[in-house]
C-alpha cells in the first residue's frame, strides 16, 4: 500500500516540489490550501500535477479544518511547509506572522498528537533561527546557538523548540530540518533572486527604464534549489529516529555577488542599473548565514545537485520564457 502524506502550504515553491517528488516515490499525496478570494492562481505551482493530488481547503490558525483533514487522512507522514514566509515582511506584520509560523505550527503538532499521533511530523525550520550568531569557523550548525533578529525568526525558533519538546514529551516522531534559503524558478517575486532576475531581464528587454531598487547588497547568504532540499526533507523523516538536520551547501554569496552574476548573463554591468534604497533595508539586519551541512551528508547520505551558478542560470532561463 502505497504511504500518504499531508503537506501544509503544498501550493508554495517547496510544497510543490515536495508534492512532485513524493509522487515519484510512489506516494498518495495531499494537502492543505488556504482559501483566497481570487482562487485562479494560488495552485498555479501545483497544474501539472493537480490530477494526481487530492487538495483540502484549511489552515493552520483553523484547528477545527486541522483536525477534519488528519482525522480523515491519517497520513504517514506530515510537512508542516506553512508559513508567513518573508522575512522582511514580517517585520510589518509581526502579529499575523507569528500566529502562522508558531501558532500554527504548534496546532499542526497538537493535531497530529491528538488525530493520528503515529504520524511522522517535520517541521520547515530556518537558518533564520541563528540570526547574528556564527561559530568561530564562520559556520552555523545543529550546535550553534541561536539568536534570531526578525519576527519570522522568533517564530520559528518557537515552533522548532515546541516541535522537539512533542518528540521527548509524547516519544513522537518529529524532525526539524533547519533550511538555509534556497530558491528556484518557482520563487516568488518579492524575493531578492526572483526579483533581480527579473528586473535584469526587463532592464536587458528596455522594457524598464528606471533602475532596480535594492537594499543591502552586502549582506550573505547560503542558496540552495528547493529541489534539493525536498529531497533532504524526505530523508529526515524516513530516518531511523526523529533527529534536527542542518540543510546548506556551506558556500555563501552577497546580494552583490547575485546582481554581478544575474546581469552579466546579459553582458551589463550591475553597477550601472542599480540604486540602494533604505526601505529595503530590515530594522536590524542580518548580515551573514552559511550553514554546515555535514551531519546530513554523513548520516542520510545527501547532497546538493546544484550549484549557485547553475540554479541561477536556470532560474533565469525559465523567467525569460514570459518575456
Amino acid at each position: 500500500m502505497s504511504k500518504k502524506a499531508l503537506i501544509t502550504g503544498i501550493a508554495g515553491q517547496d510544497g510543490s516540489y515536495l508534492a512532485e517528488y513524493l509522487l515519484e516515490k510512489n506516494y498518495k499525496v495531499y494537502g492543505i490550501v488556504r482559501r483566497n478570494s481570487v482562487s485562479e492562481h494560488q495552485s498555479s505551482r501545483l497544474d501539472e500535477i493537480s490530477g494526481d493530488i487530492e487538495t483540502r481547503y484549511g489552515d493552520v490558525l483553523d484547528i477545527s479544518s486541522l483536525d477534519n483533514i488528519i482525522k480523515d487522512i491519517e497520513p504517514d507522514e506530515v510537512y508542516n511547509l506553512a508559513a508567513q514566509s518573508h522575512v522582511r515582511i514580517s517585520y510589518e506584520i509581526p502579529q499575523f506572522t507569528v500566529q502562522t509560523n508558531a501558532l500554527g505550527a504548534l496546532n499542526v503538532f497538537e493535531s497530529v498528537r491528538l488525530n493520528s499521533p503515529n504520524s511522522k511530523i517535520y517541521q520547515a525550520s530556518s537558518s533564520e533561527m541563528f540570526g547574528d550568531s556564527v561559530d568561530e569557523d564562520g559556520m552555523q550548525r545543529e550546535t550553534t546557538p541561536m539568536r534570531p533578529v526578525s519576527p519570522y525568526g522568533c517564530a520559528k525558533l518557537y515552533a522548532f523548540n515546541q516541535l522537539r519538546n512533542y518528540r521527548f514529551a509524547y516519544k513522537m516522531f518529529a524532525s526539524n530540518g533547519i533550511l538555509f534559503n534556497h530558491e528556484s524558478p518557482r520563487r516568488a517575486s518579492n524575493f531578492v533572486t526572483a526579483k533581480v532576475i527579473k528586473n535584469a531581464i526587463l532592464i536587458h528587454k528596455q522594457i524598464k527604464k528606471d533602475k532596480l531598487e535594492m537594499g543591502n547588497l552586502d549582506a550573505s547568504r547560503d542558496w540552495g534549489h528547493s529541489y534539493d532540499y525536498v529531497r533532504a526533507m524526505h530523508k529526515i523523516l524516513n530516518h531511523s529516529k526523529p533527529d534536527d538536520f542542518v540543510v546548506a551547501t556551506g558556500e555563501t554569496r552577497t546580494i552583490r555577488d547575485l546582481c554581478r552574476i544575474v546581469f552579466s548573463y546579459f553582458d551589463l554591468n550591475f553597477e550601472d542599473h542599480i540604486k540602494i534604497n533604505p526601505k529595503f533595508f530590515r530594522p536590524q539586519e542580518l548580515p551573514y548565514l552559511c550553514g554546515d551541512c555535514s551531519k546530513i551528508k554523513k548520516t542520510l547520505n545527501w547532497e546538493p545537485i546544484y550549484t549557485f551558478e547553475k540554479l541561477v542560470e536556470e532560474m533565469i532561463e525559465k523567467t525569460l520564457q514570459y518575456y
